[in-house]
Parts: structure tokens; sequence; C-alpha cells
């Protein structure tokens, strides 16, 4: 619901096993951003070795607000999460070398 709110389409969307980015057909991972330090890391290398980085969300199931709470807590984590990734999208387009943009993925933690 919060990601339909955020105007984030949900269609096909659904968890993946940490296998399905393991098989020689999956797709090259060059950014692995984690949400949650806990699974951070416990979480095995990425095939390939991408750029990783760690920008931690208090896990919404935690909190201890009422629905509506959680809901527009939900809606404030979507949108800043939308306003790292254009921010990421956009340096890539600019071609930065990869060390640059490791630096800078990792220092848009700080957003």
């Amino acid at each position: 619901m919060a990601l339909q709110t955020a105007g984030i389409q949900v269609e096909g969307l659904r968890c993946k096993a940490w296998s399905e980015f393991t098989r020689n057909a999956s797709p090259k991972m060059n950014f692995v951003i984690g949400l949650d330090a806990e699974g951070f890391e416990h979480q095995p290398a990425w095939p390939g070795q991408p750029v990783t980085a760690l920008w931690d969300y208090p896990a919404l199931t935690k909190r201890s607000a009422g629905n509506v709470e959680v809901g527009i807590f939900a809606i404030q984590m979507l949108l800043s999460l939308r306003r790292r990734i254009e921010l990421l999208v956009s340096l890539h387009a600019r071609g930065k070398q990869q060390s640059d943009l490791q630096h800078d993925l990792r220092d848009m933690a700080h957003l």
C-alpha cells in the first residue's frame, strides 16, 4: 500500500531468494544497497563484487506506533529512498568512475 501511495508500481514485484542472484543467467549487479544493518552484516559475497552500501532504515515492524503513524513513516521512508535513487541515477549517468560512485553511494546514507 505504501509503495502504491508513493507512486511506485508494484505489479509483478516479489521477494527474491539469494539463490536467484547466483545463477549463471542472473543479471550482473553493479550496486547492492542494504536497507537494514542487521541483514547487511550477514549477507554473503555478491557475484561480480558490486559496489555495496548501507542505507539503514528502522524496520517498520519494530515500530511501536499505530497503523497511521507507521503508514506515514513508510511513505517518508519511500520518498527518502526515491530521492537517494534519483541522485544515484543522476551521478551514474554523468559517467563517474566506479570508485567515485562507491564513495557517493556510501555518502548518500547520510542524506
